[in-house]
C-alpha cells in the first residue's frame, strides 16, 4: 500500500507547471483585441465626419466597413498559418505595426478611394495578431508539424504506416 504519488503521476504533474508570462502574453493579446473593437467604434463614430470632409455619399459609407469586414475575414486563415510558417511573436509584431501604419494612412486619407483601401489593409495585420498565433508550437514529432505531413505524404502508404511510431497518431501534447 503506497499512499505516496507513483512517479510517472509526479512527472506529469512537474510537466504541466504553467509559464510565468502566462498573465503577460494573456495581457498583450487582450489588449490586441481591444484594438481591434475600439477601431471599429471609432470608425463608425467618424464615418458622418469624414463622408463630410471627402465628399462621398451616404451609400458609399457602407464600404468604408465593408471593405474592413471582408479583409478581415477571408485573411483568418492566412494569418494563422503565416504564424506558423514564420512565428507568432514575429507574426504578431509585425500585424501590430502594420494596423498602425494603415491606420494612419486611413486618418490621413484624401479621398474615398484612399479611406477604403486603407481600411482594407488596416484589417489584415488583425488576422496576424489574432490569439491563434499565440497557440504552441508543435513538437517535432507531431503530425501537426507541415514538414511532417508533407513528408509522410510523399511516402508510400505502407513505409509511413511502418516507419511512424504509435505516438505520432495523436495530437502532441508536449509541443511548445
Amino acid at each position: 500500500m503506497n499512499s505516496g504519488p507513483t512517479p510517472v503521476r509526479h512527472a506529469a504533474r512537474a510537466s504541466a507547471t504553467p509559464d510565468p508570462r502566462r498573465w503577460l502574453i494573456l495581457g498583450t493579446v487582450s489588449l490586441a483585441q481591444l484594438m481591434v473593437v475600439l477601431d471599429a467604434t471609432i470608425v463608425t463614430i467618424a464615418l458622418p465626419s469624414a463622408q463630410h470632409a471627402l465628399g462621398f455619399s451616404t451609400v458609399d459609407r457602407q464600404w468604408v466597413v465593408t471593405a474592413y469586414a471582408l479583409a478581415f475575414g477571408s485573411l483568418l486563415l492566412f494569418g494563422g498559418r503565416l504564424g506558423d510558417l514564420i512565428g507568432r511573436k514575429i507574426t504578431f509584431l509585425a500585424g501590430a505595426l502594420g494596423f498602425a501604419a494603415a491606420s494612419a494612412v486611413g486618418g490621413a486619407a484624401t479621398s474615398f478611394g484612399m479611406l477604403v483601401a486603407a481600411r482594407a489593409a488596416s484589417s489584415a495585420p488583425p488576422r496576424a495578431r489574432s490569439a491563434r498565433c499565440w497557440r504552441p508550437r508543435p513538437c517535432r514529432s507531431c503530425p501537426r508539424r507541415s514538414a511532417t505531413r508533407r513528408s509522410a505524404a510523399r511516402r508510400s502508404a505502407s513505409t509511413a504506416r511502418s516507419s511512424a511510431p504509435a505516438a505520432r497518431s495523436a495530437w502532441c501534447s508536449a509541443g511548445s
